[in-house]
């Protein structure tokens, strides 16, 4: 968890600037049946991007929001004043912030130490409340430029496999949710999106384990994805496929 904190706390700006967003109509999903004045966590919040495509699609919401990250937090911040932010482990936070009618993680559910999590988003929901993680999955297969992309950080990134994020968040939330008789809900949206290879170094760059390569290996990491990514762009632009993948659980 510190090595999470130390990056993010220095990639804040380009994290927010480059990261891929959410399909607008898992929104609509995460909030169905969500009473008025819904009191909302957003645990791994980072700088906001999950509470971007969730806020419009709630009612007057009472929000907070947890991150390890001081960078992250500040950056969120300033985009939300409204939102209460807290600086620490979720699973140490989560418990602080009384009964609660959604819990959201975006992208951050690999972070998590999972099953204290999972636990602590339990007791910190209220009657009827609703877990819901979203994550976005590269889709390397059937991509050469997107398994090569796998290929560089398997070299370069001390301790990474591409099969990183291959993680059974249905069973591990049914394990906690499904004992009390409530079923998993799982959606999954394909889509792709169009990036100017500087975007696509971008994106990359302020991700954790490209930071890690360029720790270990030296800048020219980023010039090995800059020719990676041009190789197959199209006029200065790259499709990079994407799985969106909602989990949900009702208390």
């Amino acid at each position: 968890m510190s090595t999470r904190s130390g990056s993010f706390n220095e990639i804040a700006t380009e994290y927010d600037r480059y990261r891929p967003r959410y399909p607008e109509e898992l929104a609509a999903v995460v909030a169905d049946g969500l009473r008025a004045g819904p009191r909302v966590v957003d645990v791994g919040a980072g700088t906001g991007i999950v509470l971007e495509w969730l806020l419009p699609r709630l009612e007057t919401p009472e929000v907070q929001a947890v991150d390890i990250s001081e960078g992250m937090v500040d950056a969120g911040r300033k985009k939300f004043p409204f939102v209460k932010w807290h600086v620490g482990r979720v699973e140490d936070v989560l418990p602080s912030l009384g009964k609660n009618d959604l819990i959201v993680a975006g992208q951050a559910y690999q972070w998590f130490e999972r099953e204290e999590f999972l636990d602590a988003a339990y007791g910190s929901l209220a009657e009827g409340g609703r877990l819901a993680v979203i994550q976005n999955n590269r889709v390397h297969v059937g991509s050469e430029m997107l398994s090569g992309y796998e290929d560089l950080l398997e070299t370069n990134s001390p301790g990474y496999t591409r099969g990183y994020r291959d993680i059974d968040i249905f069973g591990e939330m049914a394990g906690v949710f499904g004992e009390q008789g409530t079923a998993v809900r799982v959606e999954r949206r394909r889509w792709s999106r169009s990036m100017q290879v500087d975007d696509f170094v971008g994106m990359a760059s302020s991700s954790t384990q490209v930071q890690r390569a360029v720790d270990a290996k030296g800048p020219g990491v980023l010039d090995d994805i800059r020719s990676l990514s041009g190789k197959y762009a199209i006029d200065g632009v790259v499709s990079v496929p994407y799985e969106t993948e909602l989990f949900i659980a009702d208390r």
